[in-house]
């Protein structure tokens, strides 16, 4: 996933810099955007692949490359200012950590290049025109998660075979979550399991649900 995503995010950068007198200019530095809602530090493994991946095409934070962190902590409504400043700054590429920032982002800005590091269902979510032909200034990696809940849900009945009864965790509100609901819905009414939704908002809703 981190040589995908740093490959899509050199391309991007490389469009978004070379210019037809590149000869005769200073090299310009290329700028990365980072947006993520959560904080940086329940992203540590993620952010580590995505630095070596750009490490693996020469690609190096405070040498030849500058990236530009912003997190909105959790907050509510801070990813509208973080993606507007991105912009602001005239960054080469915006890459966004978690699928809440994709609408954002793709709302600030339709000349600067966005990659998404993941989201659930980007056709559904209306980011891109198809994941063949994305189309627009937005590409990445989607985590197929409305197709993939339905084949779950058929493995844990193969391990599981008297399996009768499924709650099922979530928070509807969340981009892609909606459809992989719908998808978990048919699966269970072709497996002729009962299935319960329990709606977790916040962490205390766990506890409450279980």
């Amino acid at each position: 996933m981190s040589k995908t995503i740093a490959v899509v995010i050199f391309t991007a950068v490389m469009l978004a810099t070379i210019s037809p007198t590149w000869a005769q200019q200073p090299t310009k530095i290329p700028r990365i955007g980072v947006l993520a809602g959560n904080p940086f530090s329940l992203n540590t493994a993620n952010i580590e692949a995505f630095k070596q991946g750009l490490r693996e095409l020469g690609y190096v934070e405070g040498k030849n490359i500058v990236i530009e962190w912003r997190s909105a902590e959790g907050k509510r409504g801070r990813e509208q200012v973080l993606a507007a400043e991105l912009v602001s700054l005239k960054v080469d590429v915006i890459v966004t950590f978690g699928p809440s920032g994709n609408p954002i982002v793709k709302k600030a800005t339709t000349t600067i290049p966005i990659v998404m590091t993941r989201d659930a269902d980007p056709v559904a979510n209306g980011l891109v025109a198809s994941l063949a032909r994305p189309g627009g200034n937005i590409t990445g990696l989607s985590t197929l998660a409305p197709e993939l809940s339905g084949k779950q849900l058929e493995l844990l009945k193969e391990i599981v075979p008297k399996l009768s009864h499924v709650a099922v965790l979530g928070n509807s509100a969340v981009p892609g979550n909606a459809e992989a609901l719908k998808e978990l819905k048919l699966a269970a009414e072709a497996l002729k399991l009962q299935r319960q939704y329990l709606r977790v908002l916040s962490p205390k809703d766990i506890e409450t649900s279980f």
